[in-house]
């Protein structure tokens, strides 16, 4: 089914959109959970948490790419997950709230259009080498396998890329 039509299920309440989604994308999003939180029955769940935040927000939001819509909030909740299993080993029982308020988003969403920005200006290779990596978080063997690169030549690159973009954040007025 197209991801317009899964979309519009969605849009008219019907769960036949949570069926369609995890038949087209399960495997896509159980990979992202499984990748960060390495257990399978916690990226199972995370994956079916996905179903339910992606019903919660659609409406109101119409994603023009459901497979990224997805795959971001997986990671999202994967990321919480893993971070509550790591707060939880370190006996941290209480959450102090997040400081910072406003001026603090504005500056993540300079930072967010800087990185994209940098992206953009990437060879497509490049760009979803550096995706893969810190998006998906793939391993560095993983990506030499999938360039047909060796795993030193992939790890130079990273590298490279990593200093590439210090150098545009620098430039372009974020510290470091």
């Amino acid at each position: 089914m197209e991801d317009a039509r899964i979309v519009e299920l969605y849009w008219e309440r019907d769960e036949a959109a949570i069926a369609e989604s995890s038949a087209k994308y399960g495997g896509y999003c159980y990979q992202i959970a499984f990748r960060i939180l390495a257990l399978r029955e916690d990226a199972e769940e995370c994956v079916g948490d996905t179903w339910l935040r992606a019903w919660e927000a659609m409406p109101p939001s119409r994603p023009g790419r459901l497979d990224t819509f997805l795959g971001k909030i997986t990671r999202n909740l994967s990321l919480d997950r893993w971070r509550a299993g790591r707060a939880a080993k370190r006996g941290v029982g209480d959450c102090l709230p997040a400081s910072g308020g406003v001026e603090q988003e504005v500056e993540a969403a300079a930072l967010a259009e800087s990185l994209n920005r940098f992206l953009e200006s990437l060879p497509q290779e490049k760009r979803v080498l550096f995706v893969r990596r810190y998006w998906y978080l793939c391993s560095v063997e993983e990506l030499a396998a999938w360039s047909g690169r060796r795993r030193g030549t992939v790890s130079a690159a990273l590298f490279r890329l990593r200093q590439d973009l210090q150098e545009h954040l620098e430039r372009e007025g974020f510290t470091l």
